[in-house]
């Protein structure tokens, strides 16, 4: 229930990426009007993740998700009405507190999980990332059928019948608080907040997870002005990326717990160089001086192609998503509520940045695979941050073992002695 309840809100949560391309044509938005209409939801589920992750702690999870369904309802029931721009802002704003589902998640499946099944577990729930791809699917075929106007209005239904479901079909109980026998004060859950550790795992999903729900939003765009596809063919070809994200987080969660979290993050970051590599190559005309005059190349990356790059972009991402949430638990146990929210802050607010940059960049380098670029660039800065934070922990392990093993004793009174002895 907790995944079908996610599932539900990242459907919610990017519902604008698709219905904003029928508003990006009625009010004759730019590139970077769009971007900002479209990442409005995350930057209010980003903001809302650390908060709910901290209440989630405090409170009891499951009584925490059914209110924020409601809360979600109501905005979607509101957002047909709007007509100009700034509406459209503020309730895509509120409808992107649908984003914060996570952090409450999280912390409902974790506390309800067994040490050795967590990775799968929350690779489970974290399937619910499919939701993109429920919109991507669902989306465009209610639009040709009734218009546009008609998603919001389904999904704010949706959500409340889910919620019902989700009242009825869990328990109540089960919310399994930190070993602490009182309650953390505030100060004491931002405590691991002041750990490097922390903000290079929220690093890494700013790569995975921004980078996906990013994509999520942005290719359906891109497909149609960079292939001349129609909205139901490029939202069935953003299909195929964000269902393979959504569904390799299971998998990533199983290998995170059988083989280790760090060993799935290099993985993911190699696969992910590789493929970034080729998707950011620019369609190019070359012309050749030869003896006989000149010869012309056109390089362009075919469609057939290009999805099949992306598709694999998707599952590496997909397993490094489920990786990461596996390793924060291994050094944050107890406090999963608001590490968790941290990270999955972190991520979500660099798919709204990186949406916005998206944008910026097609307008003004006015090279639409400069995306890719950017997102090549953040991965090679995550992988030099492991390599440094991985380095630094073996260096700290290695001296705590010298200390507990007195190679660092100090012997300076012995050494005394001994010259006492000798001048003796």
């Amino acid at each position: 229930m907790a995944a079908l309840v996610f599932t539900g809100c990242c459907a919610v949560w990017t519902m604008v990426s698709v219905i904003g391309l029928q508003i990006q044509q009625e009010l004759l938005l730019t590139d970077t009007q769009f971007s900002i209409l479209i990442a409005c939801p995350l930057l209010s589920g980003a903001l809302l993740r650390l908060p709910a992750g901290m209440l989630a702690e405090r409170m009891v999870s499951r009584n925490l998700m059914l209110g924020l369904l409601v809360a979600v309802a109501i905005p979607l029931l509101l957002f047909s009405y709007a007509q100009i721009y700034w509406q459209y802002l503020v309730l895509g704003l509120i409808i992107g507190s649908a984003g914060s589902m996570f952090s409450l998640g999280v912390y409902f499946v974790s506390s309800r999980s067994s040490h050795h099944n967590q990775g799968l577990n929350l690779g489970i729930f974290g399937a619910g990332n499919s939701g993109a791809a429920v919109t991507n699917l669902a989306a465009p075929m209610i639009i040709l059928a009734f218009g546009w106007r008609t998603v919001p209005d389904i999904y704010g239904i949706g959500i409340l019948i889910l919620a019902i479901l989700f009242w009825i079909l869990t328990n109540p109980e089960g919310d399994q608080h930190s070993k602490y026998t009182t309650p953390l004060t505030w100060q004491q859950q931002l405590r691991p907040l002041a750990d490097a550790r922390v903000w290079r795992f929220g690093l890494y999903y700013f790569f995975m997870f921004g980078g996906y729900i990013s994509l999520a939003l942005w290719l359906p765009g891109y497909y149609m002005n960079h292939y001349d596809l129609n909205i139901q063919d490029a939202s069935f070809y953003t299909l195929t990326f964000t269902l393979a994200g959504a569904l390799s987080r299971i998998l990533g969660g199983w290998f995170a717990d059988q083989f280790g979290a760090r060993r799935v993050n290099w993985g993911v970051f190699w696969v992910s160089l590789v493929c970034l590599f080729f998707l950011s190559y620019p369609p190019t005309s070359l012309t050749i001086h030869g003896t006989h005059g000149y010869i012309s190349f056109d390089i362009a990356m075919p469609l057939w192609l290009f999805t099949v790059l992306v598709l694999v972009m998707g599952v590496a991402m997909g397993l490094g998503m489920a990786s990461v949430l596996r390793v924060v638990y291994d050094y944050y146990p107890d406090q999963m509520g608001t590490v968790v929210g941290t990270v999955g802050m972190l991520g979500a607010i660099g798919g709204f940045g990186l949406l916005i940059s998206f944008g910026l960049m097609a307008d003004f380098i006015g090279v639409r695979s400069a995306c890719f670029m950017l997102l090549y660039g953040l991965a090679v800065v995550c992988m030099c941050a492991m390599y440094y934070g991985i380095s630094q922990e073996h260096k700290r392990s290695r001296l705590r073992d010298a200390i507990r093993h007195n190679f660092l004793h100090d012997d300076s009174n012995l050494i005394d002695s001994e010259a006492d002895k000798s001048a003796s």
